[in-house]
């Protein structure tokens, strides 16, 4: 499979779980379009991806009634803010802490889940 066909498949697997499950593409980008890109820049691709397939499936949920903007205001400042610092703080954390903070994410997200 060429590198074109797999960044549009990864990209396309993300939108899907972000519309299913209402997030959650960048846990599904990151792992299937490693190895394309360096770690550096999968990271900010990773990003760029997901906003607008975030902005898709939130428009979709808005149209279907589904979309509560006053219960989401306070997570919206809070990842405002948060994306702010994770972005300052990207380039001075080496790559392997990098992943291995995503994958405990990954790992605390899933039990959660499952509790």
């Amino acid at each position: 499979m060429n590198v074109r066909t797999r960044m549009v498949l990864a990209g396309a697997a993300a939108g899907l779980a972000g519309g299913l499950f209402g997030g959650g593409g960048g846990m599904v980008f990151l792992p299937l379009a490693s190895g394309v890109l360096p770690a550096r820049k999968l990271y900010a691709t990773c990003v760029g991806v997901i906003l607008p397939a975030c902005a898709v499936s939130a428009g979709v949920y808005a149209l279907k009634g589904g979309l509560d903007i006053a219960a989401a205001l306070p997570y919206l400042a809070g990842g405002f803010a948060g994306g702010i610092v994770g972005g300052r703080l990207y380039g001075r954390l080496p790559t392997g802490l990098l992943r291995h903070l995503f994958a405990a994410f990954l790992l605390y997200a899933g039990v959660r889940y499952l509790l």
